[in-house]
């Protein structure tokens, strides 16, 4: 399963990308929000797929299917890589459309349920973004959504790349990964936990203790 990043921070991307766990970014209006106000964002868009490479989507933010396609039109003359996000609403699905026949890569978003998801393929999306974490906040079983999708791909073979979103910790990746999702989009807070155990902490210590009380000891001998 690929791992993306869920987040607008550069210094955080350039940080994942240096560990080579992750081979795409995801963006959305709330991450960029979170920026500096006084960023370019289209630079900030550039800079990111740069600094990674591989798959970058950029939210479209119209509600109407015209408007999606002019969005996503601007966004290819100055960024032709781009993967357009498209929500998931009837005009979205009617803009996954049209752009699947230009051939331009869709990532369909805020999808809540295996229907939509299979709604999003038949459209033509190239990715359908499953928002877990989400659902469990309203007391829903995220992960059954998630699961039901995987099912129905692994059934008719279906083309679009099931991306697991709103991912709240390790366990959500672990769990996606075992159902069939193709792609996590992670935090970054959530990818460096994934890194850290207890037990690699104590035995790298133990490691270096070792280590320090051998070369005293061949110290010792030389002296």
């Amino acid at each position: 399963m690929q791992l993306y990043v869920d987040s607008a921070n550069i210094a955080d991307i350039r940080h994942a990308a240096s560990l080579g766990m992750i081979s795409g970014v995801t963006t959305n209006p709330s991450l960029l929000a979170k920026e500096d106000p006084s960023i370019d964002i289209k630079a900030l868009i550039l800079d990111i797929h740069k600094t990674v490479g591989g798959h970058l989507s950029v939210e479209v933010v119209s509600t109407d299917t015209a408007g999606m396609l002019r969005e996503a039109d601007e966004i290819l003359s100055w960024f032709p890589e781009a993967t357009i996000k498209i929500p998931m609403i009837p005009a979205g699905l009617s803009a996954v459309k049209e752009l699947a026949r230009q051939q331009v890569p869709t990532n369909v978003t805020l999808i809540f349920s295996a229907a939509q998801a299979l709604a999003a393929n038949n459209a033509g999306a190239t990715y359908v973004s499953l928002f877990l974490g989400r659902l469990d906040d309203v007391s829903t079983d995220g992960m059954r959504a998630v699961e039901d999708t995987c099912e129905i791909w692994d059934v008719h073979g279906l083309e679009s790349q099931i991306i697991a979103a709103s991912i709240r910790h390790p366990i959500h990746v672990l769990q996606c990964a075992k159902a069939g999702a193709h792609i996590a989009t992670v935090p970054y807070k959530v990818l460096m936990q994934m890194l850290k155990h207890p037990l690699t902490d104590s035995g790298l210590q133990s490691f270096l203790n070792d280590y320090e009380k051998m070369k005293a000891e061949k110290e010792k001998l030389s002296a």
